[in-house]
């Protein structure tokens, strides 16, 4: 039998897996189950009172583990417009690597992300573990929204405007500049390896204030935060849980000059390399505009990549006047690096 490659399963798998999961009875107050590009699970507590449950682990980096614990499993509750709250942590430390020192960084860490965010860390599990090489931590967030029901990845309808906040591949610039400090200093120059290094606070790979500013506009009917396996995973990911097609223009597509620097050397696709910091909106046209204004106010790129069709048009990307099929990335690009 074959192996499976190392980052997400691929996506006809995962489908059947998570179809097996619902065949059972599920609670009535499930909202929002299991599913493709379905990152979040939303639970009715009362009319118009939801939970909402996330749940992601870190695994591709060890510095600031902490840091993108939090900031990664926020993301998700705010992608639903709602705030994130609660976290519970899970961290696994390798047995030949950990003093104290390194478990009282990476509680050190959660706690300033945490605290910045407004988020309370409320339990989790701490032990050595066997086998490992570095520390995984895995982190589940809860946030409460009341009044209205959150938005999901599956809300996009036909004619929508896809919107891309910040640009892509920012996490994934951050992590090959950290881990590829000496390479990446010589090709880039001092000035862009800095530059790139603090990538994590700016552009940022959070979308907590962005996410949460234009939830609340007329007309936004889904959102997402690609992560692993890129921009191009992420609109597969919406287009699958929304049934529908896309068609998204590279040309619109923004990539920062040290992205499509590090990507160049190593030969990897932007598309496909870990996003956070990017946030994907699919909104009615008409309040396009407004999205984009309200995103560019905060400092943020912002602009149209792309449009919603029907499911029967596919999942293409426009490369100068052509159409292709958009790329999906089971493996990270990130894995032909580190």
């Amino acid at each position: 039998m074959k192996r499976l490659q190392t980052g997400k399963l691929p996506h006809e798998l995962l489908k059947t897996l998570l179809n097996e999961l619902k065949t059972g009875e599920m609670d009535p107050s499930v909202v929002v189950g299991p599913g493709i590009g379905l990152d979040s699970a939303v639970i009715k507590l009362a009319p118009d009172d939801y939970l909402v449950v996330s749940s992601d682990p870190i695994t591709f980096t060890a510095e600031d583990i902490g840091f993108y614990l939090v900031t990664i499993n926020a993301n998700d509750i705010a992608v639903t417009g709602t705030r994130p709250m609660y976290l519970v942590v899970d961290l696994l430390l390798p047995e030949k690597e950990t003093d104290e020192a390194l478990v009282v960084k990476i509680f050190s860490q959660i706690k300033e992300a945490a605290s910045k965010l407004g988020i309370s860390v409320i339990g989790g599990h701490t032990e050595v573990t066997y086998g490992l090489d570095r520390p995984i931590a895995v982190g589940t967030m809860f946030g409460r929204l009341s009044g209205r029901a959150p938005i999901t990845a599956a809300g996009m309808e036909e004619g929508d405007s896809i919107i891309l906040s910040s640009g892509i591949a920012i996490e994934g610039t951050a992590t090959i500049a950290r881990e590829k400090r000496e390479y990446i200093r010589n090709l880039l120059g001092e000035r862009r390896f800095e530059r790139a290094l603090n990538f994590l606070n700016d552009p940022g790979i959070s979308v907590v204030d962005v996410a949460l500013s234009v939830a609340g506009i007329d007309g936004v009917h889904a959102m997402h935060d690609p992560t692993e396996g890129g921009i191009a995973t992420a609109l597969h990911e919406m287009a699958s849980a929304s049934h529908k097609g896309i068609i998204v223009y590279e040309e619109e597509i923004y990539v920062f000059e040290e992205t499509r620097l590090i990507c160049e050397a190593f030969n990897i696709d932007p598309l496909g390399l870990l996003a956070s910091g990017a946030l994907l909106i699919s909104v009615a046209p008409d309040h396009a505009q407004e999205v984009v204004e309200t995103i560019s106010s905060m400092g943020k790129n912002a602009n149209v990549i792309g449009e919603v069709k029907d499911s029967a048009f596919g999942i293409k990307i426009s490369r100068n006047g052509r159409l292709y099929d958009l790329p999906i990335f089971s493996q990270d690009e990130i894995t032909k690096v580190i």
